[in-house]
């Protein structure tokens, strides 16, 4: 299978000619015009990623395995928070092995892929994206015995992929790779444990405008996320310029009785690699 940014590297350069095609034939056919041809195009975008991840395998509903809960418009179309929940009890017989999250409508679609050595059961995933316009958001499932799930939720948020970073340069860079994990005060319910890994890092899209310089910022983001719980993977994560800047993924586990260690490597598409370790107490 292709890499994750495969999908959204060759379609980035269409992006920005679509952005210049706008604003030159804007001014002969109306730019309602050419809202209306650009969302039509986009609007095919599903059986293309869907032929290129899965081929013709088949992708069935996903309503009873997964859950996937978004807000229908977003406050902050770089900042969407989403949530992907189970709906079945994995076993080492029948479990998830991996989870693509999908925004049809981003110039880079597949957002990230999660992979899961099948030996740990897992709750629920939350993360936040970037939406680039009004578009389709989909959780899809691989099992282990090669079945594929897809559950959807329509998202209306524009812009989220070109948006200005939050930090400016320089206060980004000195706390580039810095990584922070929030656990909840006690366990939750039936002792799961969220959580949440936080990582510094600008995760630029390549589709940011430097008003300064007047070129685009290059893209510099977050590739991959390795997590390992006591010595053994919990999950690894493909990502791309699709989740937010900081990412943040919160992941609800229930873990061994007893201190364990959580230690987390982050690669990004420079070829930076960042590494920290942290300590994890349950109830015995």
């Amino acid at each position: 299978m292709p890499p994750v940014a495969e999908l959204g590297r060759r379609l980035i350069n269409a992006v920005r000619r679509r952005h210049n095609l706008a604003l030159t034939f804007g001014l002969l056919i109306g730019a309602s015009a050419v809202v209306a041809a650009v969302q039509q195009s986009e609007q095919s975008r599903w059986p293309e990623i869907r032929s290129a991840l899965f081929g013709e395998r088949a992708v069935q509903d996903g309503a009873g395995l997964i859950a996937l809960d978004t807000p229908s418009r977003a406050q902050d179309a770089a900042v969407v928070p989403i949530e992907i929940a189970t709906r079945f009890e994995q076993t080492p017989q029948r479990f998830i092995k991996k989870l693509y999250l999908i925004i049809d409508n981003n110039p880079s679609p597949v957002a990230a892929v999660f992979e899961f050595p099948g030996d740990r059961a897992w709750h629920s995933i939350a993360t936040r994206i970037r939406v680039n316009a009004y578009t389709d958001v989909r959780a899809v499932v691989e099992l282990s015995n090669g079945e594929i799930y897809m559950t959807g939720n329509f998202v209306k948020a524009s812009g989220g992929c070109s948006a200005p970073a939050l930090k400016d340069p320089a206060a980004a860079a000195a706390q580039l790779g810095r990584m922070k994990l929030i656990l909840p005060p006690e366990d939750g319910a039936d002792d799961l444990l969220l959580a949440r890994l936080m990582v510094r890092h600008p995760n630029s899209s390549g589709l940011q405008f430097d008003q300064i310089s007047r070129n685009f910022i290059p893209a510099d983001y977050v590739q991959s996320i390795e997590v390992s719980y006591k010595g053994a993977p919990l999950y690894k994560v493909a990502t791309d310029i699709s989740i937010s800047e900081n990412p943040s993924i919160t992941f609800g586990f229930i873990p061994d009785p007893g201190d364990a260690t959580l230690v987390a490597r982050i690669t990004d598409s420079q070829g930076r690699q960042f590494e920290q370790r942290f300590p994890v107490a349950s109830s015995p």
